[in-house]
């Protein structure tokens, strides 16, 4: 029975190792076969495009082959399979290779074939293997691999491992392995790895891992592990774990973990209590009482402050002739609006969000 592997090859058609020259097409075989489980000893490849990406060659110099074999004679390595001879279907790049591949076997649209980009609709499932991108509509499920990338509407599902990135829209739910970014929408959940970032919008739930960030909108939840950060938005919760630092806005409840020398404790702290400021981060020390960070900026003497105190007096339209570093500060340090230096849509945008926060 035939079947189908993809490869991949330098620019000058050499192997991994450069010690046998791969045709652009037609018949191949390896000098050297041996049916033994082991690596070398045959030509190598990815049945039906899955298996280990991180034995293939990402450059954009880089070759990608459609080979043809006798499904029998291969022998499985474990993310990869090697085999003494086949056919060269298709020499080119790598969108090219992954759409003749799909043709000659159908089978492998559904599964996770490295660096494919793949889309469905609603109520539909798809998956992309190392480095490729998934996208699934309203309620669909989208899973991608390593540094892959993975996109799901309303309602659906969102998988990406290590290093990669999950969204997903209201309702829905993101999750990113370690390094990774999980955004979820309104009401949804995030979740990131160790080192990684979940973003939630209103009313979700944003967790990361150890040293990650979590971050959720209004009367969401964000929960980061030992050294992270965990923010939050107005009546919303935040949960940091050891070494970590907790913000929440008005309304808000914040908790950190500690150890007091014989046991883990839990100090928790509510925004507007016992000094307690909106938006403002506090790790606890080892007594287990927050204390907030005073940036670089806040310290000196006070002419952070007075120019702040002229900036509130100015009307929108006088604000709007201040530079855009300004504003930043402004917004950031003296508003305490989260994330002001990174608010997509320029000084209009920003201006937007600063007269919001006055009127508030």
């Amino acid at each position: 029975m035939k079947t189908y592997v993809l490869r991949t090859c330098a620019g000058d058609m050499t192997s991994f190792d450069g010690s046998f020259t791969w045709p652009a097409s037609g018949l191949v075989e390896a000098p050297d076969w041996d049916p033994k489980p082991e690596c070398g000893g045959g030509l190598h490849g990815f049945l039906l495009g899955c298996g280990d990406g991180q034995l293939a060659d990402w450059s954009e110099s880089a070759n990608w082959l459609v080979v043809e074999i006798d499904r029998e004679t291969l022998i499985d390595l474990e993310g990869k399979v090697k085999f003494p001879r086949g056919n060269v279907m298709f020499c080119g790049d790598r969108e090219g290779a992954i759409a003749v591949l799909e043709g000659l076997a159908p089978e492998a649209k559904h599964m996770p074939v490295i660096g494919a980009r793949r889309m469905v609709g609603d109520n539909q499932v798809v998956y992309a293997g190392y480095y490729g991108k998934a996208v699934a509509g309203a309620y669909g499920n989208a899973e991608a691999g390593y540094g892959g990338t993975a996109i799901a509407g309303y309602g659906g599902k969102a998988i990406a491992t290590a290093y990669g990135n999950a969204v997903t829209g209201n309702n829905g739910k993101a999750v990113a392995g370690a390094g990774g970014k999980a955004e979820a929408g309104a009401y949804g959940k995030a979740e990131a790895g160790d080192n990684g970032k979940a973003v939630a919008g209103d009313y979700g739930k944003a967790i990361a891992g150890a040293w990650g960030k979590a971050v959720a909108g209004y009367n969401g939840s964000a929960i980061a592990g030992a050294g992270g950060t965990a923010i939050a938005g107005d009546y919303g919760k935040a949960e940091a774990g050891y070494r970590g630092k907790a913000v929440a806005g008005e309304g808000g409840k914040i908790s950190i973990e500690w150890w007091d020398g014989n046991r883990s404790r839990t100090a928790i702290g509510y925004i507007g209590e016992d000094g307690l400021k909106p938006n403002i981060p506090y790790p606890c020390n080892e007594e287990g009482k927050f204390v907030a960070v005073v940036k670089e900026e806040e310290k000196g003497n006070g002419s952070s402050a007075d120019e702040f105190a002229s900036l509130d007096s100015l009307p929108v339209e006088d604000l709007a002739k201040q530079s855009l570093q300004t504003l930043r500060r402004y917004a950031a340090l003296h508003l305490k609006i989260i994330g002001a230096s990174k608010i997509p849509g320029g000084k209009a945008k920003l201006l937007e969000k600063i007269q919001a926060k006055r009127k508030g």
